[in-house]
């Protein structure tokens, strides 16, 4: 790989909805992925490291390639002849953590990198191919299908997403208070994003609806100000999609249950069935003897900064 046709990109887990905060709340965690993308002569080569090893598709219908080639007819450049990529995985798919987004994420920076030397390949353009920050968003937001998980894993920190009327999708982020340390719990088992959408009711009543705008505000307060146990537990609390997912991850909601009445701020990751909880000084204890043995704790931190580009002569 020449340093003219190759970039590292490296995307960041995330967790999306933090409880109340559904379709709009999302954190970053710094527990990443890494994308080597190049132009190559011919055709498509993936190597996939760790997480989906044997198990993603291993030509065009890998996600980084769809999303790649997605990117560069969005640009306006002709599709390369070959792309090979090299993806050392470590955020668990099909668990809530963001893992599509990140893919996606990753090759739409990918493709915007490389967008030169693709349009260097057909006669230099008359000007360089370009797309901004809030166009890989939008496109992002486009293919993913929600920002809220593709919002953090972009800009890192603490994220609020949204969709104006005209579809345009927004974002704002906010630097979440330094003792914020989540911890996120992994399940052995998976569950699709659709399988636990399908469970959600076209309508949910009115008081729902005011608790968790209630909360939700509550939350960015408790987030980035004031980061007690007792508040975080006031400010994750939910009652618009968590328990009409339950029935399709039942050890997920008991999970999330147990860590609440012992006064452990814990909601469902994204779409499950991870569990996110945020540890304080005096709740640190509390986790473990509530979660067993076959559950996954890992302590992470807040990424701050979200999805990163390295071209090999910067590394």
């Amino acid at each position: 790989m020449t340093a003219s046709n190759s970039v590292l990109v490296r995307v960041p887990a995330t967790s999306a909805n933090l409880g109340p905060g559904f379709d709009t709340l999302g954190i970053a965690l710094d527990l990443y992925d890494e994308v080597e993308a190049a132009l190559t002569g011919d055709g498509v080569t993936i190597e996939v490291e760790g997480q989906g090893e044997g198990e993603l598709d291993a030509g065009e219908g890998h996600l980084i390639i769809k999303t790649m080639r997605a990117t560069f007819d969005r640009i306006g450049v002709p599709q390369p002849a070959g792309i090979a990529l090299r993806c050392r995985n470590r955020i668990p798919h099909a668990r809530g953590l963001g893992s599509s987004s990140a893919a996606i994420c990753a090759g739409i920076l990918a493709a915007r990198a490389l967008a030169p030397a693709v349009a260097g390949t057909a006669g230099a353009p008359a000007e360089p191919p370009t797309m901004s920050d809030d166009e890989a968003f939008a496109l992002a937001t486009e293919l993913e299908g929600h920002p809220d998980n593709v919002a953090p894993c972009l800009a890192g920190g603490l994220t609020i997403a949204w969709t104006e009327q005209s579809g345009t999708a927004r974002m704002v982020k906010l630097a979440p208070h330094g003792d914020i340390r989540p911890v996120v719990l992994i399940p052995a088992f998976r569950l699709s994003t659709e399988e636990a959408r399908g469970l959600l009711p076209k309508d949910v009543p009115h008081a729902d609806a005011a608790v968790n705008a209630g909360r939700a505000a509550l939350l960015i307060a408790a987030l980035t100000r004031m980061p007690e146990s007792g508040l975080l537990l006031a400010a994750t609390e939910d009652r618009l999609h968590q328990d009409y997912r339950a029935p399709a991850m039942p050890r997920t909601a008991d999970l999330v249950r147990r860590l609440r009445a012992a006064g452990v701020p814990a909601v469902v990751s994204g779409a499950g069935p991870t569990v996110l909880a945020f540890s304080t000084s005096d709740t640190e204890d509390l986790i473990a003897p509530e979660v067993g043995t076959d559950w996954l704790i890992q302590p992470l931190n807040v990424d701050l900064n979200g999805a990163g580009v390295q071209f090999p002569e910067t590394r």
